[in-house]
């Protein structure tokens, strides 16, 4: 079974959501549309669907496969020859290494890959930020109601350039202080999607005013029924509090009907790990490599 790769596009999500729905666990946030349109330029990823999967191949800085999505218990695994084609595959969710220790045995190699995990919290615990635990944050949160004259609202294509101008400054500026390979890649993300907000489904976000001026936002995407995840998170830090506003605000206003919200990987980064910590999450989605042996 050759699979045939093409560039990720805005015209096949649809389909793509339906190989999202047919998974069996809660999705990690790799897998949104969103996360793979935005990043396709920089991995150079490619997807080719095949008997109801989307194999997803990434080519830069080197050719590996993600984890193949769709109704992974349904699916022939002992007899997938894509699995022979693709040999090593990274981001793979806890449920399906355990379909493929069964399919594979003794020839196939798992590991964790803790850098990749992604933090979920509990929405109603975000919001209402109770108890000793959360002491810093409703704090934070408090004193930026109490300093600033702000406005919340959420995002529309109608604001997208003001929010792309925001961004850009907030480029520049980490950039000059803490220059990144890392760093630039996002920026390229951040404004693809952006880009291309009213064009991907379900995408919804958030700004936060201060005199007019877009001090910070938020992109998120639902990834299933109960839960969404945050994509893209940034404020202007001359603003005390303003990280604890936008995340609070947005949960309250924009997504207080979903149970979990997930706000992505550490990447290894001891500040970053320190940080998605430290708002308490109610448990980590494993993810691993894998490779066919």
């Amino acid at each position: 079974m050759t699979l045939e790769f093409e560039p990720i596009c805005l015209e096949r999500q649809k389909e793509y959501h339906e190989c999202l729905d047919g998974c069996p666990q809660l999705m990690t946030s790799d897998f949104s549309f969103a996360n793979i349109f935005g990043w396709a330029e920089h991995y150079g990823l490619e997807w080719a669907f095949k008997k109801g999967l989307c194999f997803i191949r990434q080519t830069r800085p080197e050719a590996v496969y993600w984890a193949p999505i769709g109704p992974w218990e349904r699916y022939d695994w002992r007899n997938c020859e894509a699995m022979r084609e693709g040999g090593a595959f990274i981001r793979v969710p806890e449920a399906l290494t355990r379909l493929w220790a069964v399919a594979y045995g003794n020839n196939i190699l798992i590991e964790e890959n803790r850098d990749h995990w992604d933090y979920v919290y509990e929405v109603e615990e975000l919001i209402a930020l109770k108890g000793k635990k959360f002491h810093k944050k409703k704090n934070l949160l408090n004193q930026f109601k109490k300093n600033y004259d702000y406005q919340y609202e959420p995002m529309g294509p109608e604001c997208v350039e003001e929010v792309l101008e925001m961004q850009d400054e907030w480029y520049k500026w980490y950039e000059e202080n803490n220059p990144s390979d890392a760093l630039k890649a996002e920026n390229h993300a951040i404004t693809r999607v952006l880009h291309n907000i009213d064009q991907i489904k379900g995408l919804t976000g958030a700004t936060l005013r201060v005199d007019g001026k877009v001090i910070a936002y938020t992109v998120a995407e639902p990834l299933c029924e109960d839960s969404l995840v945050i994509h893209f998170e940034k404020g202007d830090i001359r603003f005390k509090g303003v990280y604890q506003a936008i995340n609070q605000m947005f949960l309250e206003n924009n997504a207080a009907e979903y149970t979990n919200v997930n706000r992505e990987q550490d990447l290894g980064d001891p500040g970053l790990r320190k940080a998605k910590l430290s708002y308490n999450p109610s448990f980590l989605l494993k993810k691993f490599n894998a490779k066919i042996l």
